[in-house]
Order: structure tokens, then sequence, then C-alpha cells
């Protein structure tokens, strides 16, 4: 079974309208869709914006369903000249960048109890998401992904991000569901289609690009989905 984590509504109606016998189900507060694309089991969740959201939404998925491989899909802030609104961020792997102990002498973006920055994103599945998406036409970069509880919105933010932990695209959730995945042995990648440039014009481009920032993502889950059918 693929799991979707999403963090956005719009994200996810993409990817319901393709599944075929959807059924709805409830756990621990989270609402899951289960179904199939192109034949192949697949259950998806809004997550909500946010760490804890997804971080629930991951726990909540893990524990009910047990999917081989979860995939984070949504939208996010780019980091580096070599994305723009459109091109689609992939994990190498993904961290936190408002977890901050450094001031009792930890690392900055250091896990408490498992001391690690960076969770380790599967490779395969960023080798199969970087082939669909260049069958789709669309620009990637592979590299960190970092998370926080902030809307990345200046270039001091931005600045701070890449210099302490050399991440391509910032977000509010993929280094949740990471840390979860670890935890929980689980398989993950996290894709963002770029709607902003993470700076002081941030606030007016994210409501411009977002959605079709999100339709972006959303195609390269469905048809990654379509592709582990095809192996099984």
């Amino acid at each position: 079974m693929l799991g979707i984590i999403a963090a956005m509504q719009k994200e996810m109606d993409l990817i319901a309208e393709a599944m075929s016998d959807p059924v709805r189900e409830s756990v621990g507060g989270v609402e899951f869709v289960k179904g199939e694309l192109s034949g192949y089991p697949v259950v998806c969740s809004v997550c909500g914006i946010g760490k804890v959201f997804a971080a629930m939404c991951a726990e909540a998925m893990i524990i009910k369903y047990s999917p081989e491989l979860i995939v984070n899909t949504g939208v996010g802030g780019t980091l580096t000249k070599e994305l723009s609104i459109g091109d689609v961020a992939v994990s190498s792997a993904v961290c936190q960048h408002d977890m901050d102990t450094t001031a009792i002498g930890d690392e900055a973006g250091l896990i408490s109890g498992i001391n690690k920055v960076y969770f380790e994103a599967d490779s395969n599945a960023a080798d199969a998401i970087e082939a669909i998406a260049a069958d789709l036409g669309i620009n990637t970069l592979r590299g960190v992904i970092a998370s926080g509880d902030v809307f990345v919105a200046s270039n001091a933010q931005k600045e701070r991000i890449t210099s302490l932990f050399g991440a391509v695209s910032c977000e509010m959730e993929g280094g949740a569901v990471g840390h979860v995945c670890y935890v929980n042995k689980t398989p993950f990648a996290v894709i963002r289609a770029i709607s902003d440039d993470a700076d002081g014009g941030a606030v007016d481009d994210y409501p411009a690009f977002a959605a079709a920032s999100a339709k972006k993502s959303a195609s390269i889950v469905v048809k990654l989905a379509e592709k582990l059918a095809q192996k099984a």
C-alpha cells in the first residue's frame, strides 16, 4: 500500500478524484481515504498545516494501514536559484529547521533522544519521482527539504536555513513526517512543488501560484502509484 499525506485539501482533492472505490475512515481524529490508483492500493489524508498535524497523520497512517511507502506531497518555498516557481524539490533528506537546543550545546536542528538532524528519504522512491517528473516535463532538484512551524517570507530566514542545513526548499510538514517514519522504520519521500521564493514576495506569490504548483505535485504522486502498480 502507498500512503499519501497532503497538507492542504486542494492537493488531496486532485488525488482523490483519480481514486477508484474510495472509502473514508477516521483514525485518531484524522480522516483517511482508502482506495486504488491504477489498481494499486493507496490511502491518503489531508494532515493539515504544521508539524504536529503532520506527525499525528503519519503515526495514525502507519499504525492503521502499514504502508510500504509514505509520500508527503505539497508546495513549498525555494531556497535555491536552481528551483523556480513550478519546479519540484525531491527529498534526499528532511530536517526541522526550527528545532533549536543550541543554547545547551547541541547542533542546530538536532532531535533530542534520537540525536539526528537529518532523516534520509528513500532513494528508490526519489529516483522514481524524478523520472516521472522528467516524463511530465517538470524540472526537479533533489536535496534537503527543511520544515518548521513558520511561513518563511524573508531573505534573513532563507539565509539562516540554507547556511545551517543546506536545504533546497522549505515548508511546514515534511520534517515531521520523516521523523515519524524513521522511528517506525517506514520508507518515505517528500516532494514539494515550488509556490514561492520564500522571500519578501512570498506572501503575494503563494496564493497566486499554490494551486497550480499543488496540481503538479499531485500529478506526480498519481503517476507514482501507476508505476508501483506496473511493478506489482
